[in-house]
């Protein structure tokens, strides 16, 4: 399979017109071009979402093996090629049910974009527990927490003000599994120890954590401080699109991934769903809680791509960074995200207006506009 005429957009190189030639699925070869007048196509690596809770009606603690199915074939009309199922906070054996589904699945697909999956808690701040069920959130039970892991396990968020945090930051990254902060009210001193043992990444910030005072710096000041990597939902609704500038000018592209966070209501229409055994209203494209409290997206990932580069005037190689790159490198994957040979070749095709033409999953077209 060979690219040709196309602008390409690694995220170390940057951009240059070229031609990209794939065997087996890894990219054989990239060559250069003088000039491509006619190139109107960007080739990207593919997109990574590593916070999704569901989409198309079908959710990461409810899905069976067909479901998951149904949620990755539609990820790639959106340029996906890489996601972890994300859940809620849950009691062990919903956990584990969940893990279990993406085990068998992994087993069963040798060609997948499905990751593993990302715990997103129950070991959070009840005071900043969002849209996360209030009755499943708990302490930290390390004997609890050591019975849910398995192999599929590549991300976890947990709270680091709570007791036992260092213990069970020390079994979690043990098992080779990336630990983030997250549904927090940590001071700036806890975020500071937490960062001291190895937790450098935060999930969707600012959201679900204190606020930054200049006599109180907390969470946000701690982000701010530090060389933490962050989650961002990009929908203009969680962050305004002027505070994802700020976070871009401050962290830059090296250090920001997109997410999408997204419900099983992604792409459905409006109507009453489901998350963590709380009720979502999805009413005009916007999900919340019956009290009124966002309750995650329905925010597509090429849109939030897409909001991205208006939001932030960031270059193409930015996007690579922020879509992709980063992302995988943050939970320790090196053979995907970029447009280099021996990378296994996944990219995503995009029209001059960010638009999605093809999406190609190890070498093979899983998605064509």
């Amino acid at each position: 399979m060979v690219f040709e005429n196309v602008l390409v957009v690694d995220p170390v190189d940057g951009e240059y017109a070229g031609i990209v030639e794939v065997t087996r699925g890894f990219i054989s070869g990239v060559r250069r071009r003088a000039g491509c007048p006619d190139c109107e196509l960007l080739l990207l690596p593919g997109f990574v979402d590593l916070h999704t809770h569901g989409s198309k009606g079908v959710d990461s603690l409810s899905m069976d093996e067909k479901g998951l199915k149904k949620w990755e074939e539609f990820l790639y009309s959106q340029g996906v090629t890489y996601f972890l199922p994300t859940t809620m906070s849950a009691q062990p054996e919903s956990l584990i049910s969940s893990a279990k589904v993406v085990e068998r699945y992994l087993e069963s697909n040798s060609l997948t974009s499905v990751g593993g999956i990302h715990y997103e808690g129950p070991y959070l701040s009840l005071r900043r527990k969002g849209a996360q069920n209030p009755s499943l959130i708990r302490e930290i039970d390390l004997q609890e927490v050591d019975s849910t892991l398995n192999g599929t396990i590549k991300l976890l968020t947990m709270a680091p003000e709570l007791r036992g945090f260092r213990e069970a930051a020390a079994l979690i990254q043990r098992r080779g599994i990336t630990l983030s902060i997250g549904h927090t009210d940590a001071s700036y001193d806890d975020m500071m120890k937490a960062y001291k043992y190895g937790c450098k990444r935060v999930t969707h910030f600012p959201n679900g954590m204190n606020t930054l005072h200049h006599r109180d710096p907390g969470c946000v000041g701690a982000v701010f401080s530090e060389d933490f990597s962050v989650e961002m939902i990009i929908d203009g609704v969680h962050s305004l699109p002027s505070f994802v500038k700020m976070v871009f000018r401050i962290k830059g592209s090296e250090r920001i991934m997109i997410v999408t966070d997204t419900i099983s209501a992604a792409g459905m229409d409006d109507g009453e769903y489901e998350l963590g055994g709380l009720k979502v209203i999805l009413k005009d494209g916007r999900p919340t809680l019956e009290d009124g409290t966002i309750a995650a997206t329905v925010v597509l990932f090429s849109e939030a791509v897409r909001n991205f580069k208006t939001f932030t005037d960031c270059s193409h190689k930015d996007l690579a960074r922020v879509s992709s790159y980063n992302a995988l490198r943050s939970i320790s994957i090196e053979d995907r995200g970029r447009i280099a040979p021996g990378y296994i070749a996944d990219f995503v095709i995009l029209d001059r207006e960010l638009g999605i033409v093809e999406t190609v999953l190890a070498g093979k077209t899983v998605y064509k506009k």
